[in-house]
């Protein structure tokens, strides 16, 4: 659950920091007062979208820090490197003017996906866009797969899908029309033609480029190989360092049978005239090769022209050109022998789409059975929340196109309503109204967290147009949730706030001429202040109090039995 929650320089709130405990936590305040910015901090925190227009004018950095305790295994844990057996996470984020965002997960660096995929283990967050989302009928088959743990069957479906949709691409790109498909050939079959004729070899281009520095540069070349075999080798009229060393080769062997290191002064002298002779040798092989023909580097330059204009249109080298060129070998014969292929491709899409529909009705047949239990689950929930009369129910009809399928399934999924006795069901868009909207909205939330192994839930106004005897219900709904997962609950409802184990109040005020926001825990007294100011606003008569006082003993009851 989550602990404490650091706030700094986040909008109106310069720095709070904020106890949660255990149970129903609730933040109450005047609108304006900075109630929702302790949501979008807690939001930050957890990874999820935000924006640099959160910083406190006049500040750098925003920072939000979140401590959670009593921490379930997470198999995020170990993917991510941490240990696994950890009962306690420090979640940090802080927000930079130029766009960056640091964060870290018990002191080590940690990317935003990362710290997003963590908190959505750790903590929900249900505000008053939820509604929206249910009014929305593409939203429903997203809350019915989650219901139904149908994931692992929509993933097998996908996996197939996703290759007969890209089988289908493949046979579509094959059927074209008979002038197309001449046009093409006549394309294919012009390249291969002019790339086969010129008759590519592996590497040439960078041999021929090698080759012809060389031959640009084989005057200097050439008079210091020379200049070298003259020194190495002499003439007619003088002797080279070969023949020298030679000559005093011979010298101390002739003496090496008196001493020990004329001997080897010897074979010194032997090893160098080796050498000597070696490096001659290649020096007249050196001299050789620079010998070419004057017409050799017009050949050479008139190759490397012909290469240049084949590489300006189908590679920047020869072995990309050849690399194409088997391109469009492997692409004629696929157009030549387009209809066989398509005929063994239409085979091939027969079976993936028998398979596909095959995972579809086995998908489908799991959602209905999803279906039927979230009827019975949402009715009991919306009973529970003064909505007795109330029909609920999943209604599922055939996906159109081709196949009756795309990457969900075969089922388009609404949830349908009845809110009053005699009345048919009808979408919920076009029948709930807005205080229905958001006990339904609450309800399907409940159901959808209780197994869900997230210990801490927020709520931020979703009882918007909620009142009275309802009110009440969905006040005595949150409590009994909060007996077995944490929650935190911005509201305006005093029969909310009311049922609360623990009551903050968010006070706006000024100082030194800026506006700042203050989160302050409430005792019973302050309390009863506070849901006087909800029920009369700014008229703290005798009897407001009095009324405040009796929700809270009330409230307490509830609680006890």
């Amino acid at each position: 659950m989550l602990c404490v929650l650091h706030i700094e320089n986040i909008a109106l709130i310069e720095s709070a920091d904020i106890q949660f405990d255990p149970g129903f936590n609730v933040l109450t305040g005047e609108t304006g007062a900075g109630k929702s910015i302790v949501v979008d901090s807690i939001s930050a925190v957890l990874g999820e979208r935000t924006s640099r227009e959160l910083i406190r004018t006049g500040a750098k950095t925003a920072q939000v820090r979140a401590v959670f305790d009593q921490i379930p295994p997470l198999e995020w844990l170990e993917k991510n490197g941490f240990e696994t057996e950890q009962k306690e996470l420090l979640l940090q984020r802080e927000i930079h003017l130029d766009g960056r965002n640091v964060c870290r997960v018990n002191g080590k660096p940690v990317t935003v996906a990362q710290l997003r995929e963590l908190g959505r283990q750790l903590l929900n967050i249900h505000g008053q866009h939820d509604g929206q989302q249910l009014l929305d009928s593409t939203c429903h088959l997203g809350y019915l797969d989650s219901f139904g743990h149908t994931g692992p069957l929509l993933d097998e479906f996908r996996q197939t899908y996703g290759q007969l949709a890209a089988l289908r691409r493949e046979i579509a790109a094959l059927e074209m029309d008979e002038a197309e498909r001449s046009r093409w050939v006549d394309t294919l079959t012009y390249q291969i033609g002019e790339l086969e004729r010129a008759d590519l070899k592996p590497g040439e281009d960078e041999e021929l480029d090698r080759r012809k520095d060389l031959l640009r540069s084989s005057g200097k070349l050439m008079d210091a190989v020379r200049a070298a075999e003259y020194a190495l080798g002499g003439d007619d009229e003088s002797q080279g360092a070969s023949a020298l060393l030679d000559e005093a080769e011979g010298q101390m062997r002739s003496v090496a049978r008196y001493s020990p290191e004329m001997a080897a002064l010897a074979e010194t002298l032997t090893q160098l005239r080796t050498l000597t002779d070696d490096a001659l040798e290649q020096l007249r092989e050196a001299g050789d090769e620079l010998n070419f023909s004057p017409d050799e580097l017009d050949e050479l330059e008139s190759r490397l022209d012909t290469l240049y204009r084949l590489k300006k249109k189908y590679g920047h080298s020869v072995a990309e050109m050849l690399d194409y060129l088997e391109q469009c070998r492997r692409e004629l014969d696929q157009i030549q022998y387009a209809d066989d292929t398509i005929q063994q491709l239409q085979g091939k899409l027969e079976k993936l789409r028998a398979e596909a529909r095959k995972r579809a009705e086995r998908l489908s047949k799991a959602r209905r059975a999803a279906a039927e239990q979230l009827q019975i689950r949402v009715q009991d929930e919306l009973s529970q929340l003064d909505m007795p009369k109330v029909r609920f129910q999943t209604e599922f009809s055939a996906k159109g196109g081709e196949w009756a399928m795309d990457e969900t399934g075969m089922d388009d999924v609404q949830f349908l309503m009845s809110a009053n006795v005699g009345e048919d069901l009808k979408p919920i868009q076009k029948v709930a109204s807005g205080g229905e909207l958001a006990r339904i909205m609450l309800a399907l939330k409940n159901v959808l967290a209780e197994d869900d192994g997230v210990g801490s839930l927020v709520f931020d106004e979703v009882d918007t147009g909620v009142s009275g005897r309802a009110a009440q219900k969905v006040a005595e709904k949150m409590a009994q949730v909060a007996r077995h997962k944490q929650v935190l609950c911005v509201t305006h409802l005093p029969q909310i706030a009311a049922m609360a184990d623990t009551h903050f109040s968010v006070e706006k005020g000024e100082r030194s001429g800026r506006t700042y926001t203050r989160v302050t825990g409430l005792d019973r007294d302050q309390r009863t202040q506070e849901l006087a100011r909800l029920i009369g606003g700014t008229a703290m008569t005798p009897a407001i109090l009095r009324s405040a006082g009796e929700l809270l003993d009330q409230a307490d009851a509830y609680k006890q039995h």
